[in-house]
């Protein structure tokens, strides 16, 4: 979908990254959607046929609900990811732009005698997000409900004789929607919120609020190595739903109890590394960051990670070295008081 820029979304002047992260925790912080991308899937067979695909079940969503979900491969490794809502005619996958082309071409090599057709429909509308503890107030001051809509749900409203989406997002630190209309709409609707208060955020200050929710993200800390018990995101899973793709891994993992590699959270003390540093526990590899920041809140600057580490370094509570600092786990999404002190391997990670 055409992104709406910077320039187009505020006339007025940005504040600083660490202002843009205050509103987002605070307040209502407002940024173009830039990065997404819709694959429509219709035909008479679509419910069946993509419950077949995907990891959680599509055969129970009502019309404007959604969930998360996996893609796999035979052998239980992802292959994408993406939230896939219901409509009374159609399914909408939302994913990151970049996973377009590699889901159309991975699902349509399953459309065997199945009335199914997918079309990419990135480019129908324009969309931004309203984030923080003021949107849905803010929202509702310009004539948008949103207060009543349940997470991961989507409602199609008019709003000054334009038709408007907006969806509750999956929001697990402060409440984020997204809305999507024809592009002139989007940025009159945009306009009105920043002339309500919301404040324009760039997309560095929406990655800090990703850390501090401690969501990974697919081609950064989720790849097609990774099996989805060990990203902790059991959102995305339903156990019993029927076959589909890739199935036979998950069950044989959740069979056995865990994974043998855990997707954690980490304050880290020392110098920030890069992306992708190994974690060490007396020189034997146990785990890698995979997002790193320095994230200036108002309370003062925090060192956070994500990551994988192996479960029996967890549970032994043992010291997570990199070079130049130590990697305390720590729970998600972030807490502050949490953070001020080391938690107990049993407190430190999601149980899968």
């Amino acid at each position: 979908m055409p992104p709406l820029t910077n320039l187009e979304i505020s006339s007025l002047q940005t504040p600083n990254p660490a202002q843009q992260l205050a509103a987002l925790l605070d307040g209502a912080g407002l940024s173009p959607i830039d990065n997404v991308g819709w694959i429509r899937v219709t035909g008479e067979d679509r419910v069946r046929w993509l419950n077949g695909m995907v990891t959680n079940s599509i055969q129970n969503l009502k019309p404007s609900k959604g969930c998360y979900n996996f893609l796999l491969s035979v052998q239980g490794r992802i292959q994408g990811d993406g939230y896939i809502f219901a409509e009374p005619d159609a399914l909408l996958l939302e994913t990151a732009s970049e996973q377009v082309p590699s889901l159309m071409s991975l699902l349509d090599r399953f459309i065997i005698m199945d009335d199914v057709e997918l079309s990419d429909s990135s480019a129908d509308q324009s969309g931004f997000s309203i984030s923080g503890p003021k949107a849905a107030a803010l929202l509702e001051g310009i004539g948008i409900s949103a207060a009543s809509l349940g997470e991961l749900e989507l409602r199609t409203t008019v709003w000054n004789s334009a038709k408007v989406t907006i969806i509750h997002a999956y929001s697990p630190l402060v409440p984020r929607f997204e809305l999507w209309a024809a592009s002139e709409t989007a940025v009159v609707l945009s306009q009105a919120l920043l002339s309500a208060g919301a404040v324009t955020c760039d997309q560095q200050s929406q990655e800090w609020l990703r850390l501090l929710e401690g969501t990974p993200r697919y081609g950064t800390d989720i790849r097609d190595r990774e099996l989805p018990q060990e990203t902790g995101q059991t959102r995305a899973l339903h156990f019993s739903k029927g076959c589909y793709l890739g199935q036979e891994i998950v069950e044989r993992i959740r069979s056995r109890g865990n994974v043998h590699r855990a997707f954690t959270a980490f304050r880290l003390e020392g110098v920030v590394p890069a992306s992708n540093t190994l974690l060490e526990v007396e020189d034997k590899q146990v785990g890698e960051l995979t997002s790193v920041a320095a994230i200036p809140l108002p309370t003062g600057t925090i060192q956070l990670g994500l990551g994988y580490v192996r479960r029996e370094a967890l549970e032994r509570n043992l010291p997570l070295q990199y070079p130049g600092g130590t990697a305390i786990p720590i729970s998600r999404p972030f807490n502050t008081v949490e953070a001020s002190k080391s938690p107990s391997a049993s407190e430190s990670f999601e149980r899968v």
